[in-house]
């Protein structure tokens, strides 16, 4: 991966092609974030984005969203203390006023369709945002991209080409804070309008058989599929940690090192 010899692999795995070497764990301090630190979050209505935005806001951030619908539909008490801005990552003029005063960006922009369009969702737009993000001045950038699954890689080129793009750029224009988080599945209650769906009754216990089976993973071809789901309330908490902490360490962290991070967090 191009400029990933800027960042550090964050996972016990050694052996893939874009991942150069592995580097040690750093040990961090979970501190409350300064008041100045305001984050935009990318995709702040979607599921993980939502999430994202009620963690930060926990931690005593300033945040806003941007989306191409703008304000959120969900009906939660925290979502009136977010700012939403509307606008669309494919088009510049629409949204670049929303990085005004801005420290540190999370995306968790990304989509399916066909092959062309889902390289342009998760590739150039979250490019396009990482260019303006870095001429901005913008401190930290967290890119909530996806692990591997092997055979999966291939029925879904357009995507996983797409976030590929866009971690190399990341690597490349935030080499010291620039963070990519590679979830498999993630698990947790999501919302549809009124109706909340419990996604954990299915992830929960998957994660907890998997992450003790990890020999399953290495197996040629299928073993990419046994990558354990992970809950979203963790990857919020990781994802918000890595944009505001200074220390935390720049680079990949795979589905493993995030459980790790979320531990250390609740101790």
């Amino acid at each position: 991966m191009g400029g990933s010899k800027n960042g550090r692999f964050l996972s016990t795995e050694s052996n893939k092609v874009d991942e150069p070497f592995k580097a040690e764990e750093a040990e961090t301090v979970d501190v409350p974030p300064p008041p100045s630190e305001k984050l935009l979050v990318l995709g702040g209505n979607g599921f993980v984005g939502s999430h994202i935005c009620r963690e930060a806001l926990n931690r005593g951030l300033t945040v806003a969203s941007l989306s191409r619908s703008g304000r959120s539909s969900l009906h939660d008490s925290w979502s009136k203390n977010v700012t939403w801005h509307q606008g669309n990552l494919l088009s510049s003029d629409s949204w670049k006023d929303a990085l005004n005063g801005v420290t540190s960006v999370i995306s968790c922009v990304g989509g399916f369709g066909s092959n062309s369009y889902m390289y342009k969702i998760n590739g150039t737009a979250n490019i396009n945002a990482i260019r303006a993000a870095a001429e901005k001045g913008v401190k930290r950038f967290v890119y909530i991209s996806a692990a591997d699954f092997g055979l999966a890689n291939y029925l879904l080129q357009g995507y996983y080409e797409g976030k590929r793009a866009a971690e190399t750029e990341l690597l490349t224009k935030f080499p010291y804070g620039g963070v990519i988080l590679r979830p498999g599945f993630i698990y947790g209650t999501r919302s549809v309008g009124r109706v909340k769906l419990p996604l954990g009754v299915v992830g929960s216990p998957l994660e907890m058989v998997l992450q003790h089976a990890k020999s399953l993973n290495q197996l040629p071809l299928v073993g990419p599929l046994f990558t354990p789901p992970v809950n979203v309330t963790a990857v919020a908490k990781v994802a918000v940690r890595a944009a505001t902490d200074p220390v935390f360490p720049p680079g990949i962290v795979d589905v493993y090192g995030i459980q790790r991070f979320s531990q250390q967090m609740s101790r």
